[in-house]
């Protein structure tokens, strides 16, 4: 199989075209580089410098790389910046999606895994968060990707040979096991990296957002998903794949609080992170977290990483080695 990742050299997408490879898939990449780094991607897997936007490049590398379907990654992913900076994120996600699904029709590409999230439920009335609740997203992030899943479902109506699949999950985490990928955003704004650049000595300390929300100890929750096993999922996704629009969870099952993730980080690092505390975030539910039990009993996906600090070990070995990310 042909598969086109979209935002493939950022972090979970090269983790994502190294999971397809050692599947026996035939990969290429499209990325803008606004948030991706080359270097993440092998010199050999076909890589074009091209924005979803632009609906006539995309059309040809579809085209010219004979792709049976997309893995689509590219957005942008920020719920604080969403709320600040909404018509960019719509321009950016809805805008960019459409122009590819209009590439796709054109080309007679037919099949689409696409990276969801949960935050589409927006506050769920009670936990853990199915795939059948109401979706109410509280933020322009979440908004945009419920439009994108509408527009998947509605394609799937009016084309009987069009096959989606969505994703839902929140906090991915981790890295390679074998330290050679890893997360290097800039600005970092995730709370395991900023945990560990702190223990690195790259920040005098961290700021958590908020301590006065309706949890255990006043930080919010969320649902931690290793890398490696979401890309696990989006495989086996794309190796069921059947014309209609399905969804799935893809989470651990229980949510870990911001406290309890430094915790965690502290015992890893063996340093002290200090910590202090914010104000709250715009457009941060209290807690989050999946029942994944449908990916689990129809396509057999289990995770592997369900201990956090085992998760944070492998982030920690990357940051360790890559103290200034691809830029090294």
């Amino acid at each position: 199989m042909n598969v086109l990742v979209t935002g493939g050299a950022g972090y979970i997408g090269s983790h994502a075209v190294r999971r397809l490879r050692a599947a026996g898939a035939s990969v290429a990449v499209v990325d803008n580089l606004g948030l991706g780094h080359r270097a993440a991607l092998p010199a050999d897997v076909p890589f074009f410098q091209v924005d979803l936007r632009q609906t006539d490049a995309v059309r040809e590398v579809l085209a010219s790389q004979r792709i049976d379907c997309v893995m689509h990654f590219a957005a942008l992913a920020q719920v604080g910046e969403s709320v600040a900076e909404p018509l960019r994120y719509y321009s950016n996600n809805v805008g960019g999606t459409l122009s590819l699904l209009e590439a796709m029709q054109s080309t007679g590409v037919r099949r689409i895994v696409f990276s969801s999230t949960c935050a589409v439920i927006g506050v769920p009335d009670k936990l853990p968060i199915v795939e059948t609740m109401p979706r109410e997203p509280i933020n322009p992030y979440g908004r945009s990707k419920l439009v994108i899943e509408q527009v998947l479902q509605d394609w799937a109506q009016a084309d009987s040979q069009f096959a989606a699949v969505a994703l839902r999950y929140f906090n991915v985490a981790g890295c390679a096991s074998d330290g050679s990928l890893g997360e290097d955003h800039n600005p970092e704004t995730h709370l395991i990296p900023i945990l560990l650049q702190v223990a690195l000595g790259k920040r005098p300390h961290v700021t958590l957002f908020g301590n006065d929300y309706p949890t255990a100890d006043g930080t919010c929750i969320r649902d931690y998903v290793h890398v490696d096993d979401l890309c696990e999922a989006h495989v086996l996704a794309l190796k069921a794949i059947r014309p209609g629009m399905n969804i799935y969870n893809v989470g651990i099952g229980r949510g870990y609080s911001v406290q309890e993730v430094l915790a965690a980080a502290r015992v890893v690092t063996g340093h002290p992170i200090p910590a202090q505390f914010g104000p709250r975030r715009p457009g941060d539910p209290p807690a989050l977290f999946a029942n994944a039990a449908k990916i689990t009993a129809e396509l057999a996906w289990h995770p592997r990483f369900t201990n956090l600090e085992a998760v944070i070990e492998t982030a920690w070995r990357w940051f360790q080695a890559h103290p200034s990310g691809y830029g090294a």
